[in-house]
Formats: structure tokens, C-alpha cells, sequence
């Protein structure tokens, strides 16, 4: 049965809706310096989608290959989820997560200060359903999504301005955004998600 709702809710809101829905993601940028960071993209997959997926798959290479985490260190959990976590530190141009829909942005912001943002437009698009959900297919989301979330952190010496939540001892900013908000259409966020941060 639970297979059966998988397959029909797959074909129903697409690929990229189902992987974005079925991943908790967090993106963790740190600066080592004002033109370098250290970022790091760490997702897990849940272990009905996991499975799911790993059947479905083409051979390596295809067109057909929708393997999870083919960029990084793949983790397959003991309750059948799996862990992906790519690592990368260098120049902010060298930076390149992949997987993430919204890629991040670096900006000078004065002496010793880089601006780290993200929009927000891509992550709207990329779970928009562009129609009403029957009652059916909204149950589904609220069974397979719920408490999914994609988590941004940036961190450095100090963080002078943001629009995240900073921690308490100023040193990162982080925002938590619920996937299923995205997907109804309830998630309040502003334009640009950023943190102006005082690197090392």
C-alpha cells in the first residue's frame, strides 16, 4: 500500500518536487577568510523514498540515473534512510554545493565583511504545483513532508546584520524553513535570505 502511494505521488507532483519533499537539507557556510569559506550540503533522504529511488534508478550515467548523493559521501542508515554530505573549502567562485536549488551568494560588504545570501524565488518555484491539490493528493504531502525542512547557516567571527535567527553569541545566523510551507504556499519569507558576517 505505502508503495502504491509513493509511485502515484511521484508521478503526481514530479521528480524534483519529490526529492526536494523527501530530504531534510542543510547548507552550513563558514567563512575562513574574506574570499574563503568552508560550505557544506548535508541531506537525508527517508527511507520509503530512499528505497524508492534506488529501485527506480537507470545505470550509472543514463539519462535514466536518479541515484541519491552522486556528488559525496553516501551513508545508507541503519532504519534505511540515507545520509548525503558534501564538504568543500576554498575561494567563494570555487564553491559549488550542486544539489542545492538556491545557490548562495558572496558579497563584499566593507572592510572585513562578506554578505551571504540566498534567494528565496527558486525555492518557491521549484515546489510550486501550479494547480489546486485535491484532498487526496494534499493528504499525501502532509503525510510525506511533514517536519521535512531546509536549514541555511552562515557563520564567521561575527554576524553585524541578518534576517536569520542569530545564535547567541553572534558568532552564526540560521533559518529553518519547513518544506511543507512551501509546497501549500504558507511559508512567509522575505526576497533574500542573508547574514553580513565578519570573517576571520
Amino acid at each position: 500500500m505505502a508503495a502504491q502511494m509513493l509511485a502515484k505521488l511521484a508521478a503526481m507532483v514530479g521528480l524534483g518536487l519529490m526529492l526536494t519533499g523527501c530530504i531534510d537539507a542543510k547548507v552550513d557556510i563558514a567563512l575562513t577568510s574574506p574570499t574563503t569559506a568552508k560550505a557544506s550540503l548535508t541531506q537525508v533522504m527517508a527511507a520509503d523514498f530512499y528505497a524508492m529511488l534506488k529501485m527506480n534508478s537507470g545505470p550509472a550515467g543514463s539519462k535514466d540515473d536518479d541515484r541519491f548523493c552522486t556528488r559525496g559521501k553516501l551513508t545508507e542508515n541503519p532504519d534505511g534512510s540515507a545520509t548525503c554530505l558534501v564538504d568543500q573549502e576554498g575561494r567563494f567562485a570555487s564553491l559549488d554545493l550542486g544539489e542545492v536549488e538556491a545557490p548562495v551568494h558572496f558579497r563584499s560588504a566593507g572592510r572585513g565583511l562578506v554578505r551571504i545570501s540566498v534567494s528565496t524565488t527558486e525555492m518557491k518555484t521549484e515546489v510550486d504545483m501550479g494547480e489546486e491539490l485535491d484532498a487526496e493528493t494534499k493528504q499525501m504531502l502532509d503525510a510525506f513532508f511533514a517536519k521535512r525542512t531546509i536549514t541555511l547557516r552562515f557563520s564567521g567571527l561575527s554576524v553585524t546584520e541578518t534576517n536569520m535567527k542569530r545564535s547567541p553569541d553572534g558568532s552564526s545566523a540560521e533559518m529553518v524553513i519547513p518544506i511543507l510551507d512551501l509546497i501549500d504556499g504558507t511559508a512567509v519569507l522575505p526576497d533574500e535570505i542573508y547574514a553580513v558576517v565578519r570573517a576571520p
